[in-house]
């Protein structure tokens, strides 16, 4: 099977505009991401990959209100600021926090 050149080129035209629309559209779902008052809000699995935890960690944060979380159609989510929020009190020093409690 020969394809000449004006085929082959027609074809890769045909194939780099498809590519250029599925940019397209990457680029409106990445805009379209789930937000609450204007915060972007992250599902489980965002979560899990950003802090490096188990699902089983990211569980018991939840239940020691340590990370508030928001319920939406029976899925979790977590607004960006409470996660970043979450990662500076954590690192606060030990003394510090003892200090905090009492």
């Amino acid at each position: 099977m020969n394809i000449n050149r004006m085929e082959f080129l027609a074809w890769m035209e045909r194939l780099m505009t498809r590519l250029d629309l599925l940019g397209e559209n990457l680029t409106d779902l990445q805009k379209s991401k789930t937000t609450l008052d204007g915060e972007e809000l992250l599902d489980n699995q965002d979560v899990l990959q950003m802090l490096k935890i188990s699902n089983r960690s990211l569980q018991r944060y939840r239940s020691d209100g340590r990370l508030p979380y928001y319920t939406i159609s029976g899925k979790l989510y977590y607004k960006l600021s409470d996660v970043h929020g979450f990662i500076r009190n954590s690192f606060k020093s030990p003394a510090s926090r003892k200090r905090d409690k009492k």
